[in-house]
């Protein structure tokens, strides 16, 4: 059986850590210094883990105990919102939605305008952990890159949003392509990054046709990596374009490709997000549609 935490293990651990003293923590929580030891040494065994060292001159936290005490001081001023929460979840309506990293900024920047007046609470997750969410109904929707590449739990509700193809963005300074065709990219490291189940797919492409693929940690990091070291990179067009530099070329992705969004939640959708979904759908695929003076894909900005 796990070891359980309860809000007055965390209250006594973020305590003793700020006073640096088992006995100013009692005097603060309005109990006894013997009490405190005891709980405290309760709660290390049931841990486990030793959260404190303690002698004559107070008590030290391990590394274990700063990263309960760290998380504890998050977790306890979450508790302290919660009521005020509530209370305004009951006056307002409200929409809990989930993406991935890779969109946030993207879908909640749209989410913000599209649905004002509607509190909304964001979740940044991996796209299994939120269609998981939805279904387990801890969130009311989610926006993800793997619908069409999973199999979802039964009942949920699943729209697709639209498409956004792979190119391939070569930053200013980049060395020209070597040739055209197959081997434009022979022998030139890649840096990569899909959004979706499909790395292992482009890595393997970008291999077949003589490159040095390398996997960005995420899209916009994948950016810059390239960016500052001057080297091509292959990232869904979505993203080049949101965090766009004007000095890029974009081309073509030479292995083909394309990142499909789909809308996931349990039925019945929403009411307010029904009714904003063609905006708020037009609103994210159309990032950069033309009001940069950006060409159609496929033609390649100089």
């Amino acid at each position: 059986m796990r070891p359980s935490l309860k809000a007055e293990d965390l209250v006594l651990v973020e305590a003793v850590s700020r006073h640096g003293s088992v006995g100013a923590a009692a005097k603060e929580l309005l109990t006894t210094q013997p009490s405190a030891s005891r709980r405290l040494a309760a709660l290390e065994r049931r841990l486990g883990i030793r959260l404190f060292e303690r002698d004559t001159t107070g008590a030290r936290p391990t590394p274990a105990g700063r990263e309960l005490a760290r998380r504890a001081v998050r977790l306890l001023a979450d508790l302290d919102a919660l009521p005020a929460q509530l209370a305004a979840a009951m006056q307002a309506p409200s929409l809990s939605l989930g993406t991935i990293q890779g969109l946030a900024p993207i879908v909640f920047t749209a989410a913000r305008i599209e649905l004002a007046g509607v509190t909304l609470q964001a979740e940044v997750e991996h796209g299994p952990t939120l269609i998981g969410r939805v279904h387990q109904g801890l969130l009311d929707a989610a926006i993800v890159t793997i619908a069409d590449q999973a199999v979802l739990p039964h009942g949920l509700q699943v729209t697709g949003l639209g498409a956004s193809p792979l190119v391939l963005v070569l930053p200013a300074d980049t060395a020209p392509l070597a040739a055209v065709g197959r081997r434009a990219l022979a022998g030139r490291e890649v840096l990569y990054s899909s959004m979706d189940l499909a790395g292992g797919h482009l890595h393997a492409g970008l291999t077949g046709l003589g490159a040095l693929p390398q996997p960005g940690p995420t899209i916009e990091a994948t950016l810059r990596i390239a960016r500052h070291r001057k080297v091509p990179a292959v990232v869904p067009d979505i993203a080049a374009r949101w965090w766009d530099d004007r000095t890029d070329r974009l081309l073509p992705s030479p292995v083909p490709g394309k990142v499909v969004l789909s809308l996931v939640n349990r039925p019945p959708r929403p009411s307010h997000l029904a009714q904003v979904l063609p905006a708020l759908t037009a609103r994210i695929l159309g990032v950069a549609e033309d009001a940069r003076g950006r060409p159609e894909l496929g033609v390649a900005r100089r």
